[in-house]
């Protein structure tokens, strides 16, 4: 029998300050069963990261939402389409391979990855020469430690608070606060 992904429900209350977006998102993130609380938390950042460019690339009026992620490989872990149904922004978490970045690329107008864990430096030195062709892709980097400590903030039903200010990401519920300052690769 297999297993089933876990429902997560969140409530982000979103001040970017760096971009002059304030929001409030309901989300519900599925997380799969061999998913880790960390990379579930690294794609609830990712999107207080980039929501902005809902407002920036659409206009507001478009859909910021969680794909398929592990479940299926060709979907985005998150996803910005604007009203047409046009694919926006497509994120990746993890250490995706070349050809899946390039692909996604072809299906964008933007790609940005959050690299994190201790094998994300080990696998930029691998790839990082195949992905300088791709100009609409962005690479940053989560340290591994700051990574870890968002599992922390991880509950079946959260409040979180979300503050983007000079690019730090102060992410924090009733459990704690996480600054989440990312390096850019690319």
């Amino acid at each position: 029998m297999a297993l089933k992904s876990t429902i997560f429900k969140a409530h982000v209350a979103l001040a970017d300050i760096d971009h002059g977006y304030y929001a409030d998102h309901a989300l519900t993130l599925a997380r799969h069963p061999s998913e880790t609380d960390e990379r579930m938390m690294v794609r609830l950042a990712a999107l207080a990261l980039q929501a902005h460019r809902l407002q920036d690339d659409c206009g507001g009026d478009g859909t910021l939402g969680f794909g398929a992620g592990l479940s299926n490989p060709d979907d985005p872990d998150l996803y910005l389409r604007d009203y047409t149904g046009a694919t926006r922004l497509w994120v990746e978490v993890g250490q995706p391979d070349d050809k899946a970045l390039a692909k996604a690329c072809s299906k964008s107008d933007a790609v940005a990855v959050y690299a994190f864990g201790s094998a994300a430096d080990v696998w930029w030195r691998g790839i990082q020469g195949k992905l300088s062709r791709l100009d609409k892709l962005s690479v940053w980097r989560i340290p591994s430690e700051v990574a870890q400590s968002l599992s922390t903030l991880a509950e079946r039903s959260m409040q979180l608070q979300a503050t983007l200010q000079e690019g730090v990401l102060s992410l924090g519920s009733e459990r704690g606060s996480v600054d989440i300052e990312c390096l850019r690769w690319k």
